[in-house]
Order: C-alpha cells, then sequence, then structure tokens
C-alpha cells in the first residue's frame, strides 16, 4: 500500500475520498474476502468517526451491488461473475458502451480500455465494481467476433504512405495505409478499406484497400459508398447472374397442367410508374349472385429460384432488395426481378395465388391457396388507377371499381377492429441523369395504393391463419409470422405528456383496442394541423418496431392475430421462405426446425433495418446536396427533434432536415429534458421544445458527412 494513501487515511477525509479509497483497495484484491477489521488496519482508519464512515460506505457500496458480504462484516469485491459476453459499441467522442447478452444495463468502456474492439464487435469483459452514483464500467478482455473490420472514406495519399479519412462517426481514428496497399487509389478517390491490423500502442489502425468506389462527390460513387457503409453489396455477383441466365423461359404444358388456369380472368397490375418488377397482380371476375371471386397473384419466385441453389444463397444473404434514392439495389438477379418473375402485361406467368368469393359487403365467404398460370390484361401506374376512381371512365372501369368499393369497406373494418392509421407522406426527389436532385416532391397514398394495400394484407393474413390457426390441442407448423408487439407503457405516458401541450388527450391504459382506437382518435383530430407531421411522429416512437419471428403473438398496428409477408418474394426474403412452406404444408409435409427459421426471421429483421438505414442515409444525402446552393437563406421550420447535442429542423417548404448544433445556441448553457423532449437554458430557463415553429438560415452543408447545419435567423 502506497505510504502516501495510508497517511492520508488517518486523517480527517471526506466521505468521497474515503469511498476511492475503498474502491481502489478492493479493485487491486478482486477475488478476495476481506474482514472489516483488515480494512480498518490496511487503510490506517484509527479515529471512531473514520471506522464509522468506513461503515456507512461498506453498507452503501453492499446496497449498490458493488461489494458483496461473505459472512458478517467479511466483505468480497462483486464482479457480478467478473466477466461478461455482449456487443461493443464504439463511439467517436470514445463514451464506448457493453451491451450484455439478455437483460442488463449498458456499461463504459473507456477509450483506454477498449483493446480496440470496433463497432459492433462480439466481446468478453471484466466488471469493475461500480463507483457510487456512476455508470457501470469495465474494460475489454478479449475479442470474440468481429463484426465489421471495413470502413468507407476518402483517401489522402502522401509519399510514402496515405490514409482514410473515415466518414463513420464510430471511428475517431483515420486509419493508416502502407504505399503499397493502396491498389492504385489517389487522393480524392472514395474507398472501401479493411482493417488488417490495430497495435497496442498505436493510436491509428493500420489497413489496406478493398475496393475503389470512384472519385469523391461522383453520384454513383456515393450511392456505393453508402452501401459500402452499411455491409450493403453493390455490385451483384457474376456467378448468380449466370445461374439466373441459365434458368429457361418456356412454361411447359406439364407445368400449366399441374396449376389452376387464370389466364381469360381480367387481371392487372397496379405499381408506382417507376416500378420494373411487379410482384402482384389483381383478378376480379363475377361469381354469381352478388358474389365476387377475388384474385390476389403473387410472382412464383420459388418455382425459379431452388432452395440452397447459389441465387438463393444470394438472395438469402441480402434478405431485401434496398430503395436507395435513385435506384434499386434488387435482393435477385435482374432477369428474375424484372424478367421472369415480374407479373408484366400481355405475358403469361406463374404465380402463387389466393382466391377469394367475397359478397357485396367485402365478406369472405372462402378462401383457397393455389399455384396458377395467369395472363395481366393491363400494367397501371397508381396515377392511372387513381383517375379511373375519381373520374369513373377508363380500361377495366367496372374492375377497378368495384376493387375499390370492397377495399374500403375492408379498410373500415380493419380500423374498427383497431387498426391504427398512420398515414404517411413520403418525401421524393425529382433527379436530373448525373443525379442531381432539381426539385421535391411529397408522395400522398391515395384510393388507388390503399386499394392494393387492402387485398395484399387481406392475402398476408390469410396464409398467416392457413398455417396458424389450428384446432385447440394442436402445434401449429413452424412458420415465419411478421409480428408487432403493443407500444411500450412509457413511452404511451411521455406521448400522452407531449400531445397534452398542443390540447390533445390519448388513452395509456385498457384493452389494446380501446389505446389503438384512441390513437386514431388522435390521428383523426390532427389531420391537416400543423402539428400533423411532429406529433404523428412522435406516436411512431411510442410504437414498436415490427418484425420477424417463429413465435405468433399477433400484429398491433394492423390488428391482426395471425399475419405474415406472402405478397413480394421479388424483394423480400421471408415472402420466399412462406411460399416454400405453404407449399410444403399444404401438400403435408412435416414441420421444420424452429431453430433454423428463428435465425433466418432474426436475420431478415436485421436487413431490413440496414437496408432502411441505408435508405435514409441516400436521402440525407439528396437533402444536403439540394440544400448547398442556398448557404445564407432563411427558411420557416418546426423543431423535429431535440438531443442533448443540438436541436433538429425541420424546413416546412421541402422537408429537409438539418441541425442547430447546441454549440451555436450562445446565449445559455443548455441542458436535455428528456422526458419534455426539449432543451433548457440554465439562466435564463428559454425553452426549445420539440414542435417549436422557427426561423433558421443555413449555415453549412457537409455532403461528405451528410451534415445540413443551420443557425437561429
Amino acid at each position: 500500500m502506497a505510504k502516501k494513501k495510508d497517511k492520508k487515511a488517518g486523517k480527517r477525509m471526506s466521505k468521497r475520498d474515503l469511498a476511492n479509497l475503498i474502491m481502489d483497495y478492493f479493485q487491486k484484491r478482486p477475488g478476495e474476502a476481506i474482514s472489516m477489521r483488515k480494512i480498518f488496519t490496511d487503510l490506517r482508519l484509527t479515529t471512531h468517526p473514520l471506522k464509522m464512515l468506513c461503515v456507512d460506505i461498506l453498507d452503501e457500496m453492499q446496497i449498490a451491488d458493488y461489494l458483496t458480504t461473505v459472512e458478517k462484516n467479511v466483505y468480497k469485491l462483486n464482479n457480478h461473475g467478473i466477466e461478461l459476453v455482449g456487443t461493443f459499441q464504439r463511439k467517436a467522442n470514445g463514451k464506448n458502451m457493453f451491451l450484455p447478452d439478455g437483460e442488463g444495463e449498458a456499461i463504459q468502456i473507456a477509450e483506454r480500455n477498449s483493446a480496440h474492439a470496433m463497432n459492433n464487435d462480439r466481446v468478453r469483459i471484466a466488471c469493475y465494481a461500480r463507483r457510487h452514483n456512476q455508470c457501470a464500467e469495465g474494460e475489454v478482455v478479449e475479442i470474440l467476433e468481429r463484426a465489421n473490420d471495413t470502413f468507407v472514406g476518402t483517401l489522402q495519399v502522401e509519399k510514402s504512405y496515405a490514409f482514410l479519412l473515415t466518414e463513420s462517426r464510430t471511428l475517431a481514428n483515420d486509419i493508416f495505409i502502407p504505399r503499397d496497399k493502396l491498389k492504385g487509389g489517389k487522393t480524392g478517390d472514395k474507398a472501401i478499406v479493411k482493417v488488417t491490423e490495430w497495435p497496442e500502442k498505436a493510436k491509428n489502425p493500420i489497413g489496406q484497400v478493398i475496393d475503389i468506389l470512384g472519385k469523391a462527390g461522383d453520384n454513383t460513387t456515393e450511392m456505393h459508398a453508402i452501401l459500402a457503409e452499411f455491409g450493403l453489396p453493390y455490385v451483384y455477383p457474376p456467378a448468380v447472374e449466370k445461374a439466373a441466365d441459365r434458368i429457361p423461359e418456356d412454361i411447359t404444358p406439364e407445368e400449366i397442367a399441374r396449376r389452376e388456369d387464370f389466364r381469360k380472368v381480367t387481371t392487372f397490375t397496379i405499381d408506382p410508374k417507376d416500378a420494373k418488377d411487379f410482384d402482384d397482380a389483381l383478378s376480379i371476375r363475377q361469381s354469381g349472385n352478388g358474389v365476387w371471386e377475388i384474385g390476389v397473384h403473387i410472382a412464383d419466385v420459388s418455382h425459379y429460384v431452388p432452395e440452397g441453389g447459389i441465387i438463393d444463397r444470394e438472395a438469402e444473404s441480402r434478405a431485401t432488395s434496398v430503395y436507395l434514392v435513385d435506384r434499386t439495389i434488387p435482393m435477385l438477379p435482374e432477369r428474375l426481378c424484372n424478367g421472369l418473375c415480374s407479373l408484366r402485361p400481355q405475358e403469361e406467368k406463374l404465380a402463387y395465388s389466393v382466391i377469394f368469393h367475397m359478397n357485396e359487403k367485402a365478406e369472405v365467404l372462402d378462401s383457397r391457396i393455389v399455384h396458377t398460370v395467369i395472363f395481366s390484361d393491363r400494367r397501371f401506374t397508381y396515377e392511372e388507377a387513381q383517375n379511373i376512381i375519381e373520374t369513373k371512365e377508363g380500361d377495366f372501369k367496372e374492375e377497378v371499381l368495384e376493387l375499390d368499393r370492397l377495399a374500403k369497406i375492408l379498410r373500415q373494418k380493419r380500423f374498427a377492429n383497431g387498426a391504427i392509421n398512420f398515414d404517411r407522406y413520403e418525401v421524393k426527389f425529382e433527379i436530373d441523369e448525373k443525379g442531381k436532385p432539381l426539385s421535391v416532391y411529397f408522395k400522398e397514398s391515395k384510393d388507388a395504393n390503399k386499394l392494393v394495400e387492402e387485398f395484399m394484407l387481406l392475402a398476408n393474413r390469410t396464409v398467416a391463419e392457413k398455417v396458424g390457426r389450428v384446432p385447440k390441442g394442436k402445434k401449429p407448423k413452424v412458420f415465419p409470422y411478421r409480428i408487432h408487439e403493443a407500444p411500450d407503457p412509457e413511452k404511451l405516458d411521455n406521448l400522452a405528456q407531449f400531445i397534452a401541450r398542443f390540447g390533445y388527450k390519448i388513452r395509456t391504459s385498457g384493452t389494446k383496442t380501446d389505446i389503438s382506437k384512441s390513437l386514431n382518435h388522435l390521428l383523426d383530430e390532427i389531420h391537416g394541423k400543423t402539428e400533423e407531421n411532429l406529433i404523428e411522429t412522435v406516436s411512431i416512437r411510442a410504437m414498436q418496431k415490427a418484425r420477424y419471428s417463429t413465435h405468433n403473438i399477433g400484429h398491433y398496428g394492423l390488428a391482426f392475430e395471425y399475419y405474415t409477408h406472402f405478397t413480394s418474394p421479388i424483394r423480400r426474403f421471408p415472402d420466399l421462405m412462406v411460399h416454400r412452406l405453404l407449399t410444403k404444408y399444404l401438400d403435408g409435409g412435416r414441420s421444420v426446425s424452429e431453430v433454423k427459421y428463428e435465425d433466418l426471421c432474426d436475420h431478415s429483421s436485421n436487413m431490413e433495418q440496414i437496408a432502411a438505414n441505408a435508405e435514409r442515409a441516400s436521402i440525407k444525402y439528396k437533402q444536403v446536396e439540394f440544400m448547398q446552393d442556398k448557404i445564407g437563406q432563411t427558411f420557416d421550420g418546426v423543431i423535429s427533434g431535440v438531443t442533448e447535442w443540438g436541436l433538429y429542423i425541420e424546413l416546412n417548404e421541402n422537408k429537409c432536415e438539418g441541425m442547430i448544433p447546441v454549440r451555436d445556441l450562445g446565449d445559455d448553457y443548455y441542458e436535455l429534458d428528456e422526458k419534455n423532449y426539449c432543451l433548457r437554458g440554465r439562466r435564463t430557463n428559454k425553452v426549445y421544445s420539440l414542435g417549436d415553429d422557427v426561423t433558421v438560415k443555413v449555415a453549412r452543408a457537409n455532403l461528405e458527412k451528410k451534415q445540413l447545419d443551420f443557425s437561429l435567423a
């Protein structure tokens, strides 16, 4: 024991100093059981007040789970089993965190104790005992599995070495690249670099160039960089393309004989005007006595993509198509998604169909799920179908209008049962041939969109019920469901408090239906008001995220007991899984491995989230690019987000979002009030709240960081 500390221990000492001394004492003896008397002796606590203070501190440390008692007055450091396994989260500001597997609070890992672990690495850590009133801390003792060792950035090449200037928010350090590992990269090139080592004493990791994406600032380069940043593929493997090219195009008479023939039934597709992959088609014909036969026909991808083959493995890995602002990165090779499987007009196509008989009240009298062959008579854009609904004129007007009438009844019933009506618009960019954004427009969901949506929901629900709904006492077969949990009660309370300032109320307790009806009432009330988008955003944040799982708990947002994804196998892997399992089970096949399919569900949910993040990043990039020539201009906006580092502002005119950094609010020291979604000035008590109207000036537009900065005008 250092003598300095011992001397200090014998004198008058503050509670904090003594607590720190006791912490250090136990941390140096992690496995020892130590008696109170020995603690007094070793720390030279000779006076009665110091001994009493020590007893108090030991009691508090035991309550705080810092120490454990082996027997009366004998203490031992509580390291929670000393080691934990979980995920490391790296932050550029050095405030790294460790998230333990299962339940458990986050643990802080100082940079010096990180062992150079990368973001999302699986690591083993040693816990430090908790300091009183402070976060739990620990250090990385082993990196079990690297999550990501590649980074995207811009090269800066010197005479004998180079650096990758990273855009990652998780890596504060640039990556050092030896000259012979540059792969021909030059200063200003966007590149993907793999970290090969990070010596213990080195400040910078060392890496090598994997791929040169092109010149920074070029549109395709930047879009590929966004994909690479999220670990998503930006090129299609030639071997998979070749496998797709070898698939025969002809539909044999034998195959047609195995299927129900819908080629003579009126059938059409309704899709966005720029769509190339037509997943779904609708057919309709009268079936006598006010009964309609409606077919929801879905591209039969499983016919062309055998399980376990090279195309299937690539599709499983991607799990979803990715939709960036100016391009689609498909899950399947182009020949399949835009050709063989796409339900194009005036072509015979193989489909997997759910056929309904419905009466005039849109009640489903019966349904069947069958493999079919179809012939689409017409390809409608949403705008064309909407025009027919509004003018009552156009091709197949009787069929379109009848489907619209039935869809409206289905929709009404769904909301009466407690489905939540989030009806948001999308922000879209008009882009020139070089990818430069020319203008912003808002895409709203109209009746034509809702018509398609209702029949797709009905088909998805019917398929899920077919497998999931079994007689009492019988176990349903393993199946991927699309599940959505009820909102988090705490978030609902926060939402209720937030909307109260606008004069609105919602129910936060009662049955699921009570709460969802109350939410719908709120969404109706705010419709068309200035605060609509904001309250809808906060309401969505109170919701859980929908995901895939073999454990069905229903879908809260849609108010369905059983729900799955069956209608988009061209662009979603879970739909392809559902097609295959459905065929197997309808043929009397046995149930599959729950563990295998739960893993596939988890993977699909994760990839869906990553794809959504990449899409958001591409929108953010275009927003910054669009605002680049508007520096110094003034806009009206609304506070759309409040964080400890600043205020997010969404501009009313074009919905571009930027930030006022907290450092630019120079008139006071502002603190975050999370519960009330606001920043509050310590001295002036001035408050900036979510939803406040503000006028801002465009201060900076950093394309490299996809960052738009505003200042208060």
